[in-house]
């Protein structure tokens, strides 16, 4: 292209300025017609097209913590049955708090089967405006025995399954002891929980 256009140059000056400027011409067109074939978008062939949607998450409105998984077998006539054992303490943070026990095949089922059983013994706990407790409680549960006490501004001072049911219950400047030697955290839970009913 280049050597034609010299040679038109050569013999008619005015026709050859002509030719180039067409040729700049054709290569800015060519170049514009490409970028709008990209940008035009191919309709897709598919009949139904699937159409992606985000489905915004809810929160539940319950937090919850494991408390204890076990493995638990059944002997039968044809030979040994495993299942999943799950305790699980719920809460709002709030003052509202409850324990629950479930027993499935497979541990996510364990898990909502024990979500649900919490849900049904969900108590709510006569807090103060500084959500603690008024006075020193006491209960006992099968062979749990636990105590607690209000201390004021110095955090919640407890252990095993007592410190998550008070987390889940959101009481603060506590201090709770365990005064019996079992080591069961659902019985422990559940002792805490009967000593939280007596609050008034």
């Amino acid at each position: 292209m280049e050597e034609k256009v010299k040679k038109e140059f050569d013999k008619r000056p005015d026709k050859a300025v002509e030719n180039k400027n067409e040729t700049v011409n054709f290569v800015i067109d060519k170049k514009e017609n490409n970028k709008k074939v990209e940008r035009e978008r191919k309709p897709s062939l598919r009949k139904n097209p699937r159409k992606f949607v985000r489905r915004e998450r809810t929160k539940n409105e319950f937090e919850q913590k494991i408390l204890n998984i076990r493995r638990v077998t059944r002997v039968v006539s044809g030979g040994r049955r495993f299942s999943f054992s799950v305790a699980i303490v719920i809460g709002d943070k709030k003052g509202s708090v409850g324990v629950g026990s479930g027993k499935a095949t497979d541990t996510s089922l364990a898990i909502e089967k024990a979500t649900r059983d919490a849900k049904k013994n969900m108590i709510k706990v006569a807090l103060n405006k500084d959500m603690s407790i008024a006075t020193e409680i006491r209960a006992k549960y099968s062979s749990s025995i636990i105590e607690m006490r209000p201390t004021h501004r110095r955090g919640v001072s407890a252990g095993s399954a007592v410190h998550d049911v008070i987390e889940m219950a959101g009481i603060r400047d506590v201090t709770a002891k365990i005064l019996s030697r079992s080591k069961n955290k659902l019985n422990i839970a559940q002792a805490t929980i009967k000593a939280l009913k007596t609050i008034k």
